[in-house]
């Protein structure tokens, strides 16, 4: 899944979820030490323990960071599976 991210420096984020659990994400843009950092650390987790973990982080001043729109995309996923 790719997900369109807003008010952060990446543009997107992309994913896999396989039995659960988030795999292959891969930021487009972004602070790539960052972005690459939390994807590594994020692989392999359930995707209601990345969201729980996630939401809400903000960048600096920002509303949100691009922890927070990983685990917005995640919330989407979810709803979209419900929804499927």
């Amino acid at each position: 899944m790719t997900y369109r991210v807003n008010g952060v420096c990446a543009r997107a984020v992309s994913f896999d979820v396989e039995d659960g659990k988030v795999r292959n994400i891969r930021f487009d843009g972004g602070c790539s030490g960052n972005t690459q950092g939390v994807g590594l650390l994020a692989d392999g987790m359930d995707v209601e323990e990345v969201i729980r973990r996630l939401k809400g982080v903000r960048c600096g001043f920002k509303p949100t960071s691009c922890p927070d729109q990983l685990a917005k995309a995640l919330e989407q996923y979810q709803e979209s599976v419900k929804t499927a």
